[in-house]
């Protein structure tokens, strides 16, 4: 690492405060270039152990020693905390230095000058701290350039790329933006240098190759590294790193406070990239809503979704979806995975969405809805029969996005529910979107899937609709109440039986393997529940009224 930005032991010793000194190097003349961190005076036996290392050390050997053992111990410990260089002051202590300070100087590597005259103390450390100062404000200042250039460039509407190609020329050296994973985002590298040198892209296979399997990333010694900030806690709290490697020059310090201050601008792309992202999004699902409100006219749609970048191909009809997120319209509130909770979480939830959807290879207009917690979108199929097939990949896409872009929900987060509404054109996807809504708050507590086809909901969408009216509390109460009100207090409970025994269409053999019982047990389970409820299980109006009064229990808890 080059020393830009400190100074070394002899530029201190050319300053004119230790010039004045006399100084000359006894050992250690090849170490003249050692970085001095700090300047400290004093006198103390035990010096050492007040050192952190780097420093420049000025004494008259008062606490050096008399005996040779205790001066080379002292020199020796010097030297294993790491300080720059020992100046010793000849005058009432030593009148020439010690041979035994000399030889455990030069074995130890230590760079030892002597002065021969007098000198202030104060005077040198005064000079030298005015001249580490200076160094690194010099330092500042072109970190300083590099930050102000970057300023510029995102002023102007620049992003990532430009960013990084600006900073790759300060430092001469390839650059690399990758995911806290290592992932590769972005690379630059500098121009007018020897291409093979810098090329990016080469240096990073080499650093690929390099790292092997091993995660998180290790760059080689001299590189220097910065987090871009996510604005979050936990994995949010890094959205990428910036990398660069020491190819073509060796990097200095300021290289490593222009990376921090690079981050900072990156760290502000991405997210006003982010926030962009979520905007368009929920533009698009507010499109979406009206034209399953009614608001949008079906003949101005088709304009109006290709303003929003929906092109699809042909004359094929619409596949409208709904993903609903929680039971909580505002499903991160008071926290969430991307770091709070709110619009930084659902710009990254648009982001993921919109990179995942981009595998289906379909047309798809995406949009949010931060009210109802819901992903609305429209695909475009070539044909109704690609319907099932296209709905597969687009459910998928979804949950992965969700799970891209919130990995930290709470474990006994509601999944998402997907709702694939019927394929329709411009004139019924209107009505459909609404159908696919309504049916996403219906699904709540179904076991989960996949994906469902809004026609599998149209019972429960209709039950869901009737929650508010008192009959359809009524109605589950005389029909399962006493039912439920032996599950509260006995068990085994028999409410799974009897869903079992009517999802199996009555047939016992299939009920008492899919329960894992003998079929005595569920003869017996069954009797106890055509006792309490007073009825035949056998009679089909009243199969049918309690499989109703089973599903409508779910939306008048």
């Amino acid at each position: 690492m080059e020393t830009q930005g400190t100074i070394t032991v002899a530029r201190a010793l050319d300053l004119p405060a230790l010039r004045r000194g006399l100084p000359e190097v006894v050992t250690g003349d090849e170490l003249l270039d050692r970085p001095v961190r700090w300047v400290h005076a004093g006198e103390a036996p035990n010096i050492a152990a007040l050192l952190k290392g780097g420093e420049l050390l000025l004494t008259t050997g008062l606490g050096v020693g008399p005996r040779p053992a205790e001066q080379r111990a002292f020199v020796r410990r010097l030297a294993e905390r790491g300080i720059a260089a020992l100046v010793v002051e000849l005058g009432p202590r030593f009148r020439t230095l010690p041979v035994a300070v000399v030889d455990a100087a030069r074995s130890c590597g230590l760079p030892l000058v002597q002065l021969h005259r007098e000198v202030p103390f104060v005077a040198v450390t005064e000079e030298i701290h005015t001249e580490i100062v200076n160094e690194h404000y010099a330092l500042l200042r072109q970190a300083d350039v590099v930050h102000r250039q970057g300023t510029e460039v995102l002023l102007r509407g620049g992003g990532v790329p430009e960013i990084l190609r600006n900073f790759a020329e300060f430092a001469g050296n390839p650059v690399f933006l990758e995911t806290p994973d290592g992932r590769l985002l972005y690379a630059a590298g500098p121009v007018g240098v020897t291409p093979g040198a810098t090329d990016p892209l080469q240096a990073w296979e080499g650093l690929r190759a390099r790292r092997g399997d091993r995660r998180p990333p290790e760059p080689p010694a001299g590189s220097v590294l910065a987090d871009v900030p996510g604005g979050g806690r936990g994995p949010g709290a890094v959205r990428a790193r910036l990398t660069v490697l020491p190819v073509a020059a060796p990097l200095a310090p300021v290289h490593r406070i222009a990376a921090e201050r690079t981050a900072d601008l990156l760290a502000v792309v991405l997210l006003r990239a982010r926030q962009e992202e979520e905007l368009t999004a929920r533009g698009r699902g507010d499109f979406l809503t009206d034209l399953a409100e009614g608001r949008v006219e079906p003949s101005d749609a088709p304009a109006q979704a290709r303003v929003l970048g929906f092109r699809p191909s042909g004359d094929g009809p619409l596949l409208p979806m709904v993903m609903r997120l929680a039971e909580d319209p505002h499903p991160l509130s008071g926290g969430g995975a991307a770091g709070g909770g709110g619009t930084e979480s659902w710009a990254e939830l648009a982001h993921a969405l919109r990179e995942e959807l981009a595998s289906v290879g379909v047309p798809v207009l995406l949009g949010v809805r931060l009210p109802e917690a819901r992903v609305p979108l429209l695909v475009g199929l070539r044909t109704a029969a690609d319907r099932g097939a296209v709905a597969v990949r687009v459910a998928a896409a979804l949950r992965a996005g969700v799970g891209r872009a919130w990995p930290d929900r709470p474990a006994g987060a509601h999944p998402p529910v997907v709702i694939a509404g019927l394929a329709a054109g411009w004139d019924g996807v209107g009505g459909e979107l609404r159908h696919a809504a309504e049916a996403a708050h219906a699904a709540h507590g179904l076991a989960d899937r996949d994906w469902y086809d809004v026609r599998s909901l149209d019972v429960d969408l209709l039950l869901w609709r009737l929650r508010e009216h008192g009959d359809l509390a009524a109605f589950v109460d005389r029909v399962i109440g006493p039912l439920l009100a032996h599950d509260r207090d006995a068990r085994p409970p028999l409410v799974p039986t009897l869903e079992v025994y009517l999802r199996h269409a009555g047939r016992k053999a299939e009920t008492a393997r899919a329960l894992h019982l003998n079929r005595q047990t569920l003869y017996d389970r069954l009797a106890r529940i055509a006792r309490l409820l007073g009825t035949d299980l056998e009679d089909p109006q009243t199969v049918l009224a309690l499989g109703v009064a089973l599903q409508a229990r779910r939306h008048v808890r």
